[in-house]
């Protein structure tokens, strides 16, 4: 059987080489993440939260996370394309991987093997879930305000975290945020060029916009250093650029984690990722479904169940490899554009990925604010989903303005999307509005009052 009968292309009025195009083009507006999903989870011992491993630098760890990052999203995207048949491609998603570093085992204190011990128990859940279309059936119920504004929430979380790692936000103790010394600090200045150049290649509509002003902008420091004109630990070049392809120390160590929990406080925090994981796919793939218009009436996925598995598959993968969670990525919609239709697209993606795998030396040489632009570019692009909310009716601008306000300010994404769900029956039953409600709002509301309830006693930070 080939391509054409397999993927059904006919019946999706498409053809081999438009997939294939839309394939590349997919794989060059989301290939960032190969750079940034390591930039964020390797942490740096005594300053950074994330994933530290005795014995190696955090340059090293950088590395492993790239090679695990590769696989996990050629895993998931593969299983996309033959499961599902849809031109999505999936990878480990940004602000999970933020939520994971910064929030699980940063605010909290939980060992990161524990972490993606947690990750790899919530896939498997997702699965059994998917399997008995329960997940789907949740995502029906999850309020329409609430799902058009979780794109932008997420986005304006990224944005906090690269403008922060760039040197252009920083914390102060009256305003608790501000501008940075940005003329003085030469990060801050080439940050803003970068993020600039890459600004007008995105604009241009050049392919790979973002990958290309990474890239830039890291040729630039290293340029700008080797000239003189900066002192070489100014911080524009990597401290190192070793590289390992041996992922062993990450592969499997969710075992270590499984073999080393209290049960109550490992329930809470796959409790807690089952919540942001949850309705952060739920989200995105409505903004995928959005972007490519493959939304019905009422706003849902049609035949959601099929990538949720890829994604619950992906996610399990993910895990056992040493990633944070894998979801759907909103630049698949770019392939889209180009013409993909089915899971054709979705395997030349996952091929392109595989591919990569020669350029993690690559990967691990780029500075932390170089790869950090990546995620202020698709903040800013991800603010377009606002347009689809009413804002012109209360009971849709009080749950959607909640769920976009919190996140940010939270420095957390379930945060903002509980404190959506939670407003969107307070304002219905206020306005009157008794028939747009359902049991299953209620129901969320309410386990959503208990999760904050639980996030914000201490119970889970005292427990672990």
């Amino acid at each position: 059987m080939g391509l054409t009968e397999y993927f059904d292309l006919d019946a999706h009025d498409t053809t081999v080489r438009t997939e294939v195009i839309a394939g590349i083009t997919t794989f060059l507006t989301m290939s960032y993440i190969v750079v940034v999903n390591p930039a964020i989870l390797a942490g740096i011992p005594g300053t950074k939260p994330g994933i530290v491993i005795d014995g190696f630098s955090p340059t090293q760890v950088r590395s492993m996370l790239a090679v695990v990052t590769i696989v996990a999203a050629a895993t998931a995207t593969t299983i996309m394309a033959f499961y599902a048949n849809r031109p999505f491609a999936q990878a480990p998603g940004l602000g999970l991987n933020a939520f994971f570093a910064f929030t699980v085992v940063g605010a909290l204190g939980i060992p990161w093997q524990t972490a993606l011990a947690a990750v790899v128990v919530e896939g498997v859940l997702f699965i059994l879930l998917t399997a008995v279309g329960a997940r789907e059936y949740v995502i029906k119920l999850f309020p329409r305000p609430v799902k058009f504004a979780v794109g932008t929430g997420i986005g304006l979380f990224l944005a906090i975290i690269g403008l922060q790692e760039m040197g252009i936000v920083v914390a102060d103790s009256a305003t608790l945020v501000t501008m940075g010394q940005v003329a003085s600090n030469p990060v801050a200045v080439l940050s803003v060029v970068g993020l600039f150049l890459t600004f007008v290649l995105y604009a241009r509509g050049i392919k790979g916009a973002i990958i290309l002003g990474v890239l830039v902008t890291t040729v630039l420091g290293w340029l700008v250093t080797q000239a003189g004109l900066v002192a070489p630990d100014a911080g524009l070049v990597a401290a190192s650029t070793s590289a390992t392809y041996d992922i062993t120390p990450l592969a499997g160590s969710f075992l270590q984690g499984l073999g080393d929990i209290e049960g109550f406080a490992f329930a809470l925090v796959v409790f807690t990722f089952f919540f942001v994981d949850f309705f952060d796919t739920a989200g995105t793939l409505v903004g995928v479904g959005q972007a490519g218009d493959f939304l019905d009436d009422e706003g849902n996925l049609p035949d959601v169940d099929k990538p949720l598995m890829a994604d619950a598959v992906g996610t399990t993968v993910g895990g056992m490899l040493g990633t944070s969670t894998v979801t759907t990525y909103i630049e698949s919609a770019t392939g889209v554009e180009e013409g993909g239709r089915t899971g054709l697209t979705a395997l030349v993606t996952a091929g392109l990925f595989l591919a990569s795998l020669a350029l993690v030396p690559l990967a691990a040489a780029i500075p932390l604010y170089a790869s950090h632009i990546a995620l202020v570019v698709i903040g800013v692009v991800m603010l377009s989903n606002v347009v689809d909310i009413d804002w012109n009716d209360i009971t849709q601008t009080v749950p959607a303005g909640m769920t976009i306000l919190v996140m940010p300010f939270t420095y957390s994404i379930a945060y903002g999307i509980a404190a959506g769900i939670i407003s969107y029956p307070l304002v219905k039953v206020a306005a009157g509005e008794y028939n747009d409600l359902r049991a299953g709002h209620l129901a969320l509301a309410g386990a959503f009052v208990v999760y904050f309830f639980v996030r914000t006693s201490g119970l889970l930070a005292s427990s672990v």
